[in-house]
């Protein structure tokens, strides 16, 4: 019996170290999406009031623990039914986002500067006429953040399923229920603190102390400042991860990027940081060249839907 006792707290051990590697690992991977998943949701509030900004944050964040109590079963029964069918969907999710960055670099050129205005315009009119219904307002908008997690949610399970892929169900459900249950809680909490940074610094701007005043108006300097470049960063990693899953998916540009990166080492003087720096590099490359190609068979699709129907 003690040996038994011994052998399960070992059994145990063990499961709890691969369970703490992979969970590690799969963060890493997954937090090329939460960039852009940071300044996606933070701006799903613009509209709100601010008394009512909270409350939408914590009805998006409940609306995402009910997307992932869909996913992590779903992800579970594909590992165990169909595991073949995890890379291809992997190879989906890495394009989806090659063509989310892509599409957000080539918005401005899709859609004219007096769209975008007139959009703001009459975001700001609704908000500001009593006559609206802010209620209605308020659902539609945590439904299309709802659907839009939904979405992201898919990639980062995923993502965390691969890299657990070859794991027992044990370790695949412990990993897969971490990553959802830290993801939605980092990400909401973060969310919920950068909506309200405005308000901190407008009120710190508010009191007597000179150096509050001078801290609040730093921080309001400072905000718009961030969500851009959570907005920036959020899509090269999206190019940098859905790059690499789709370039690990096809095993001819994997052995490829290796080569080079081995050609690279061999580099004078800079071999190492050369060796480094290229896969990731080549992988942002081909997750541009890939979501490119992705807008333009949809756009295509978009078209020729759009001249039938006419």
């Amino acid at each position: 019996m003690a040996s038994s006792l011994l052998a399960l707290i070992d059994d145990i051990a063990s499961i709890l170290d691969d369970v703490s590697v992979l969970t590690k690992v799969a963060a890493k991977k997954t937090t090329g999406v939460l960039g852009d998943d940071l300044a996606l949701n933070a701006q799903q509030v613009s509209g709100v009031k601010a008394e009512r900004e909270l409350p939408v944050v914590w009805a998006v964040c409940k609306g995402s623990f009910r997307n992932k109590l869909i996913l992590v079963p779903a992800a579970l029964a594909i590992s165990a039914v169909a595991p073949w069918a995890v890379t291809p969907l992997l190879m989906v999710g890495g394009a989806y986002l090659c063509f989310e960055g892509f599409e957000k670099l080539a918005h401005p050129f899709m859609h004219s500067a007096d769209v975008v205005a007139a959009e703001h315009s009459a975001l700001a009119a609704a908000v500001a006429n009593p006559a609206v219904d802010l209620v209605a307002m308020e659902k539609e908008k945590i439904q299309g953040a709802v659907r839009t997690d939904f979405i992201l949610s898919a990639e980062i399970i995923a993502i965390t399923l691969g890299t657990v892929q070859g794991s027992g169900f044990s370790t695949q459900l412990t990993v897969l229920t971490t990553i959802a249950v830290v993801m939605t809680i980092g990400v909401y909490g973060l969310v919920a603190g950068i909506v309200k940074l405005d308000d901190g610094g407008l009120y710190l701007t508010q009191q007597a102390s000179a150096w509050k005043q001078s801290l609040g108006r730093g921080i309001l300097i400072f905000a718009p400042w961030m969500m851009k470049a959570l907005s920036v960063v959020g899509t090269a990693a999206m190019f940098l991860v859905g790059g690499g899953i789709l370039t690990h998916g096809w095993l001819a540009a994997h052995h490829g990027i290796e080569a080079i990166a081995q050609w690279a080492a061999a580099v004078p003087g800079v071999g190492g940081l050369l060796q480094t720096v290229a896969p990731t590099l080549l992988n942002g490359i081909a997750g541009v060249v890939a979501g490119a190609v992705v807008l333009a068979g949809v756009t295509l699709v978009q078209r020729l839907r759009g001249a039938k129907a006419h």
